[in-house]
């Protein structure tokens, strides 16, 4: 089977990058991630079986607490991808990296500079063929205000059955105390 695992963008900035996704596809006919917005935190491998995964995710988001991060603004790969750019805080990028270090930990899950620790973090709005209209794009979503206040609170394996990603299993981190 194949699988991917990302963090879920949720609440108000979740709402947008789906949202602008639909407008850029129903304007431009600019095609994105069949995923929810999200983060990924492992691109795309396969495994006939994840029981190891699954326990580690399980293990590692009943001890960890969620942690801030930003989204301000937009940012492109070339003229392949425009993504709606992450500011992970600290804690965040410390919580990412270990999780990475646990995921490390299975055969057959390996990571690359795309998706290891020093991997640019981003939420894409558009990434499916816009070369040619990048620039309109490109464009167009730089008159949108983008700036939200996230946390990093989940991790979600989905799993590629019928053509599209169905959520396998989400694995909710423990909330920060409140103030």
């Amino acid at each position: 089977m194949r699988y991917v695992i990302v963090s879920v963008v949720k609440d108000k900035a979740g709402d947008f990058n789906n949202n602008l996704r639909r407008e850029v596809f129903n304007m431009f006919k600019a095609k994105s991630s069949k995923l929810p917005a999200h983060f990924t935190i492992k691109s795309p491998f396969e495994s006939n079986d994840i029981n190891k995964l699954e326990n580690i995710l399980d293990s590692f988001s009943k001890n960890h607490l969620s942690k801030p991060y930003k989204i301000k603004g937009y940012d492109h790969f070339d003229n392949r991808v425009i993504f709606m750019k992450v500011l992970m805080s600290n804690d965040a990028k410390v919580l990412h990296n270990e999780l990475i270090d646990e995921l490390s930990k299975i055969s057959y899950i390996g990571f690359d500079k795309k998706d290891g620790k020093d991997k640019v973090f981003h939420i894409t709005i558009s990434s499916k063929k816009i070369q040619n209209i990048f620039n309109e794009l490109w464009e167009y979503v730089n008159k949108i205000d983008c700036d939200f206040d996230c946390h990093f609170d989940n991790i979600c394996i989905y799993k590629w059955e019928n053509n599209t990603w169905m959520l396998h299993k989400e694995y909710v981190l423990k909330n920060l105390p409140q103030n």
